[in-house]
């Protein structure tokens, strides 16, 4: 044999002395049935609850039916693709979606693609897009406020970090523009915001996305958009994915808010994933559990206590209603999860009163815990002004004449109330020209105002005291109360102001 055969052989026997390889069992099952998006597998004997199985042409599925002889997965991608007798397999993982600061300004699909154009998102990290919420000992209680800028929300039903408030009301009467308002709310601020569209049109989220870079505030906000064209399976997801995005932020100690559009939507997927996965359906054809569809979600928002960081996760769900009827089966399971309500009302939407927020059925079961004191020093009796206002109106429709003057001026100052509250869409105000504006009509100062003026007077006050007397301003978002001397000081502008009669 020449030595270079004797090499060969020497190598080949080395390979055979060190050969070595490690067995995996991997589930493999058959695709027997497809269609509306559901595949039906034979096999998959050890198939987990959401774990992902892997399709042929690199489509994943969700295992949501364990049945005796086969596994009923939703398939999130183009189901068409997929044939009867497919081989598929176990992935070992549960759903799952990319977290981390890297997702801050993109737009992203449930599964934590990209949808943007803008190139992959190099994260590291992913989590499971289904948690168990943090338990009670793990919170603390809500006392922290999310500005939103929403003159009306803030001194209304105010909003805290790691609260649950429900946006709720008829389609197209600005339920969007509460959550998009908020978001652009918190530019310059410390709140990171998920926006998550579910089962909207293409054409309104890239509207939201477009709004929210004309006014700055895509740098702090994570889109999670799946679209009205995607399948059912994808937006059943879209709000865990979102809410798992939020969590990683609360468990790094920061404050993150979510806003999910709409869950009625969202409770249609269900609907539509459980009918054709043949679990039966109960009241209006929703499955048993979708009450705990919502609550394992909206449950995952909280204020942790400091020993776990003291993040925070504050959700704004929003719910469509037909013809403003709250006692429907979503609407009054939602209720009942959240902790308070905006109720968006068509009649006053249509008078022109933007936000449309009826003052008498909203709530927020936080409370005054959740403002500054500043804004509970001037927004203390509003609610019980408002409420006395509606009703005194609809009295005194059948005729003014004969009311008394206590009454007729409760009448004029309701009415001022009310434009002050009124407040153009995508302005957002910072805490000192919310609590300027509420001081003057609370005490008073625009009762000689008429009321076609008022907003005028608004925007004037607003340029007057930037202009004359910046340190009110200042001493208000400082301190976050009104002290002695600043109400001095405030009452002396105000009243400057009035004479200068510059609006």
């Amino acid at each position: 044999m020449t030595t270079q055969g004797r090499d060969i052989v020497s190598v080949i026997k080395e390979q055979i002395e060190h050969f070595g390889t490690t067995v995996t069992m991997v589930d493999v099952g058959t695709v027997v049935e497809v269609g509306d998006g559901v595949a039906r597998i034979h096999g998959l004997r050890g198939a987990k609850y959401n774990e992902l199985l892997a399709f042929p042409h690199d489509i994943m599925g969700l295992a949501l039916n364990l049945e005796e002889d086969n596994v009923a997965a939703v398939i999130l991608g183009d189901y068409t693709e997929i044939k009867e007798g497919d081989e598929v397999h176990c992935t070992g993982r549960v759903a799952e979606v990319p977290v981390g600061e890297e997702l801050i300004g993109r737009v992203v699909n449930p599964i934590g693609e990209p949808q943007d154009g803008l190139g992959p998102i190099k994260t590291t990290k992913t989590r499971p897009v289904e948690r168990v919420a943090p338990n009670v000992v793990d919170r603390q209680p809500v006392k922290t406020p999310v500005h939103t800028g929403i003159k009306a929300v803030d001194a209304l039903i105010p909003i805290g970090r790691g609260q649950r408030e429900l946006i709720i009301g008829d389609r197209s009467i600005g339920k969007s523009a509460i959550g998009i308002d908020t978001i652009i709310s918190q530019k310059g601020g410390d709140l990171i915001c998920i926006y998550v569209a579910i089962g909207q049109k293409t054409s309104k989220v890239a509207q939201v996305i477009d709004t929210l870079k004309k006014y700055g505030a895509m740098e702090h906000t994570v889109v999670v958009a799946a679209n009205a064209a995607e399948p059912a399976p994808l937006q059943y997801l879209a709000p865990y994915s979102g809410c798992a995005i939020g969590e990683e932020f609360m468990e790094q100690g920061k404050d993150a808010l979510i806003i999910y559009d709409d869950l009625t939507k969202h409770a249609w997927a269900y609907r539509q994933i459980s009918l054709i996965l043949r679990r039966p359906p109960g009241r209006e054809a929703y499955p048993g559990d979708v009450f705990y569809l919502h609550s394992r979600l909206l449950e995952r928002a909280a204020k942790l206590s400091d020993e776990r960081g003291g993040g925070s996760l504050t959700a704004l769900p929003i719910i469509e209603v037909q013809a403003g009827d709250m006692s429907a089966y979503i609407p009054t399971n939602v209720i009942s999860i959240t902790d308070g309500q905006a109720y968006l009302e068509t009649d006053l939407f249509n008078s022109g009163i933007r936000p449309a927020l009826n003052a008498g059925l909203s709530v927020s079961r936080v409370g005054g815990n959740a403002q500054t004191r500043a804004m509970r020093q001037v927004a203390g009796k509003l609610r019980l002004d408002m409420a006395q206002y509606r009703e005194l109106a609809t009295f005194a429709q059948f005729g003014t004449s004969d009311l008394d003057k206590a009454t007729r001026s409760q009448l004029e100052r309701g009415q001022r109330i009310t434009e002050v509250l009124k407040q153009p869409q995508c302005v957002p105000l910072p805490l000192d020209k919310e609590v300027m504006i509420l001081y003057a009509v609370n005490n008073g100062y625009l009762d000689d105002v008429p009321v076609e003026k008022v907003a005028a007077f608004e925007q004037g006050l607003y340029r007057f005291m930037d202009t004359n007397h910046p340190e009110v301003g200042k001493s208000i978002i400082a301190d976050k109360e009104i002290k002695s001397e600043t109400e001095a000081d405030l009452k002396k502008a105000i009243t400057e102001f009035k004479q200068s009669a510059a609006y």
